[in-house]
């Protein structure tokens, strides 16, 4: 299989401060409207990742009983400081989220507008975590958000977290509900983590492993033509089709069968 039959698009990283390559979104009702897409309620603990000027972050703490919040942006931080003082149930760190340890055992959820421009950082980071988010609501570029729920087609990014979530689009953003207004459409992705995944969690790193070997090498670097139309066969599935092009289940199907002869 040829690594170009999935395609994955990548962008520059550009460093700006994120108070400038973040669209902020100030609206409290529309906030309140998302939130009531979601299942948080006042036994959550929350974490929002970038808050920004904090507009999220109000009306996070007046429905949950722990939220942290984390702005790494100095100036930002500084006015959220000072706008929530002491507020009981908000813990505000002046840090970057990349670097930060998540719970270890306590069960979270995450709500965020997120910088743009670590996307997929952000989404790697929550979901290979040892204890990853129950559920996750992130706004971010439709284009981003396609590519990791594989619509219209999977992509490497979709392919490898979908054995341990659902991903769904939401909601789609007026770009006008954003200051400064984005030159691209937005929308509120949500993954939900599956209670029994598709493979072990103790496989995740050798699954995500396979698929970007399998991209670049091609499947018969790790399985024979015979075993690949076995697999296939015997779990009632087409054959790979001469692009190249693979669904998810396909894949599914292959790693198991690769697990089965290499004793994974």
């Amino acid at each position: 299989m040829s690594k170009n039959s999935i395609h994955m698009q990548t962008k520059r990283n550009i460093n700006l401060p994120f108070s400038i390559s973040q669209n902020f979104l100030t609206s409290s009702k529309t906030i309140q409207r998302l939130l009531r897409l979601t299942s948080i309620n006042k036994n959550d603990f929350v974490i929002e990742i970038g808050c920004g000027k904090g507009h999220i972050t109000r009306e996070l703490i007046k429905i949950c009983n722990d939220v942290n919040a984390f702005e790494i942006d100095f100036i930002l931080y500084e006015k959220l400081k000072n706008k929530f003082g002491n507020t009981e149930n908000l813990n505000l760190k002046h840090m970057d989220f990349l670097k930060a340890d998540l719970p270890k055992h306590e069960p979270y959820k995450i709500f965020s507008n997120i910088p743009f421009s670590i996307t997929s950082d952000i989404i790697r980071k929550l979901t290979t975590a040892k204890n990853p988010p129950q559920e996750i609501w992130l706004i971010m570029e439709k284009g981003a958000a396609k590519r990791f729920t594989g619509s219209p087609r999977d992509t490497p990014a979709s392919i490898i977290i979908k054995p341990f979530f659902e991903t769904k689009i939401e909601y789609y953003f007026q770009r006008q509900d954003f200051h400064p207004m984005p030159s691209v459409d937005i929308v509120l992705l949500h993954f939900t983590r599956k209670i029994q995944p598709d493979i072990p969690v103790s496989q995740q790193k050798s699954f995500a492993y396979f698929i970007e070997k399998c991209l670049h090498y091609g499947i018969n670097s790790f399985l024979t033509k015979t075993q690949v139309s076995t697999a296939l066969k015997l779990a009632k599935l087409p054959h790979i089709e001469k692009s190249g092009l693979m669904s998810y289940v396909q894949w599914l199907c292959l790693f198991r069968c690769y697990c089965k002869f290499n004793k994974i």
